[in-house]
């Protein structure tokens, strides 16, 4: 994967996903999230064959950052 804010069209190609611990046990609206590349490979849960979006490092610091704060409600 090259630099920030890019797509991949098959997420399984990717290794590393993992869940958040926050997210529930009935697999309904989860995010994965792959360790291990130069940027931040984000799928949902629900299609491991579908496509991904990759964030760079700093933009997916300040998304998360944000989530913490509460800035996107309930």
């Amino acid at each position: 994967m090259a630099s920030a804010n890019q797509s991949v069209s098959d997420a399984s190609t990717l290794a590393g996903w993992y869940k958040s611990s926050y997210s529930g046990p009935s697999n309904g609206d989860c995010l994965e999230v792959a360790r291990g590349h130069a940027t931040i490979p984000v799928r949902d849960s629900k299609r491991p064959t579908g496509p991904a979006l990759a964030f760079s490092p700093g933009s997916w610091s300040a998304f998360v950052a944000a989530v913490r704060r509460g800035e996107f409600g309930a």
